[in-house]
């Protein structure tokens, strides 16, 4: 049975495209219409495609696997951020830390930088420093926190990536490309489906066409996750993989296989201090107005 239907699609204004002169001419297999010198995205093609990704991130879930959830234009922060929370998946709302998958260790460091702040909270250690230091602390933590709080959780690489407008996420498509990792994408008119593996033709600039498949996507997640407590409840013992591998051919793409069947353990990054250079990519930096202001403090 379909996830979503034409008439859902069509109120929520999933089928609006771009301007006709800003179109990309690998989305033609999608476009349906032109239409006062706008393009129109056949639902018929979104609502199948919605379909296969719901049904991948499903297994991908089920595997007890993480999918990072990456959006950062205004509209669809609030809505990425709320909703993906609900089923526990680690998601990027703010900007794209360069080399999030690509440079993971450095990122990880970065998340232990912040939980062992915390703990100088904890154990008194923060109400030894000065006034200065603990501005400074403070300001880095919360910079920190912006950053890569939705992520803490995430020990190891991701084994795929949802993400709303891939032109403007071009960045984390090369990454997750680089390493082998599937991406799952709204794709509009404007953009490049070429290099997404599961793309989903849909108006993603309008909130209520965002809100609708990424809540479409998520419960295909919460039924996966449903799913895996309940066999977990019956068989303790975990599947053998060529069995999980030959169940999964029949309807996935091997890159999915892959990613919900690798073998690898969850491992830590060597455990190393962050110098002052890898802070500064990750955490932006302070503006001129914050300097001033730290230093008349």
């Amino acid at each position: 049975m379909s996830r979503t239907n034409f008439n859902e699609l069509l109120e929520a204004g999933v089928h609006f495209g771009h301007l006709k002169r800003k179109w990309n001419p690998a989305m033609a297999p999608y476009i349906f219409m032109e239409r006062n010198g706008i393009h129109i995205i056949d639902l018929e093609k979104t609502a199948v495609k919605i379909d296969e990704a719901a049904s991948a991130m499903k297994h991908i879930a089920r595997s007890g696997k993480k999918i990072l959830f990456v959006a950062t234009k205004k509209q669809a922060k609030e809505i990425v951020a709320d909703r993906v929370k609900q089923v526990n998946m680690p998601y990027v709302v703010e900007r794209w830390p360069g080399g999030m998958l690509t440079n993971f260790p450095t990122i990880r460091k970065a998340v232990k930088k912040m939980s062992s702040i915390d703990k100088m909270a904890a154990d008194g250690t923060f109400s030894n420093l000065s006034k200065r230091e603990k501005l400074q602390v403070t300001r880095q933590r919360a910079k920190l926190e912006k950053t890569l709080g939705s992520i803490a959780d995430l020990t190891r690489l991701p084994s795929a990536l949802f993400i709303v407008d891939v032109s403007k996420e071009h960045i984390a498509v090369r990454e997750a490309k680089r390493l082998g990792i599937p991406v799952f994408a709204m794709v509009d008119t404007n953009s490049d489906p070429s290099d997404i593996d599961f793309p989903i033709p849909a108006n993603d600039d309008a909130s209520k066409s965002i809100s609708l498949i990424v809540d479409l996507l998520c419960k295909a997640i919460e039924e996966g996750l449903n799913e895996r407590k309940l066999e977990k409840d019956k068989e303790p013992a975990m599947k053998d993989k060529k069995v999980m591998r030959k169940e999964l051919e029949k309807d996935l793409p091997s890159s999915v296989i892959e990613a919900i069947v690798d073998e690898d353990d969850e491992v830590e990054p060597e455990e190393e201090l962050l110098d002052e250079t890898e802070e500064d990519e990750i955490v932006a930096e302070e503006s001129e107005e914050e300097a001033t202001e730290g230093e008349e403090e």
